[in-house]
């Protein structure tokens, strides 16, 4: 029943073994995987495999430190993908102020333009936020977006309360099965199951026992077993819960 809400299979990271440790990830457990496009070219390949396997889906978008040489025609074509039966999400989209040589208008430009496609398909958003303090949740409400999930959740309990009241869906990785990860275990506390997604982003943030290794799906269960410590559930609940979550979040049939 796992579900991994937030995967790169495509990267070239597993182009030695993709195809066996995919069939591999899904003979132990994984019964569906999301892949994100970050750019057009990934955007493409998640198409692929989502074509490919008929347990993994796609979200197709420009991630936003990827945005610096995009045209219309670029908007275009995430348009004609965001149609195929398979893309279920429009992402990973959003702000990463991470960097010294930024452009914040073009990455605000980008969000903007792809926030609009998501509500004129009526898909949801997968959305990066690394800090821009609080200015993408600004944006995110002045286009009264309320379907999506923030990705890969590093805020405070404080901004988890206000991603929940959007109506938005909140995914943890990895990262919260790190030992100095205080922050991280203080927001999942404020989220309640039914607005839980699990995720791995790999091959980035393996979690324990598995850090600095390559991340795959696989490993998505220890971010599965740690929501159960904190919240003191059964792992099965927190495995069914957030693939259903996951499920109905991006429109796919149980």
């Amino acid at each position: 029943m796992l579900f991994d809400s937030h995967a790169h299979l495509d990267n070239p990271q597993f182009d030695e073994d993709r195809d066996e440790l995919i069939q591999k990830i899904h003979s132990e457990g994984v019964s569906n995987i999301m892949n994100i496009g970050a750019c057009l070219e990934t955007s493409r390949h998640s198409i692929k495999l989502a074509e490919k396997y008929d347990f993994i889906y796609a979200a197709v978008g420009i991630h936003p430190t990827e945005v610096y040489e995009l045209s219309d025609s670029a908007l275009d074509e995430i348009r004609q993908m965001a149609k195929h039966d398979k893309v279920k999400a429009i992402g990973e989209i959003g702000l990463d102020y991470h960097f010294d040589d930024t452009d914040r208008e073009k990455q605000i430009d980008w969000l903007n333009r792809q926030l609009c496609l998501a509500k004129e398909l009526d898909m949801p958003v997968i959305i990066h936020d690394r800090d821009s303090k609080g200015e993408c949740i600004r944006i995110l409400k002045e286009h009264n977006i309320s379907n999506g999930v923030m990705h890969c959740f590093s805020g405070s309990d404080q901004i988890a309360k206000e991603v929940l009241d959007m109506g938005f869906h909140i995914s943890f990785t990895g990262v919260l099965t790190f030992k100095n990860a205080k922050k991280a275990v203080k927001a999942l506390s404020v989220v309640p199951l039914e607005k839980l997604l699990i995720e791995t982003d790999c091959p980035y943030m393996a979690p324990e026992p598995y850090r600095g290794n390559r991340n795959h799906s696989g490993y998505v269960i220890e971010v599965a077993r740690k929501i159960a410590e904190v919240k003191n559930i059964d792992l099965d609940t927190v495995i069914r819960v957030t693939a259903e979550n996951a499920k109905r979040l991006f429109g796919i049939d149980a």
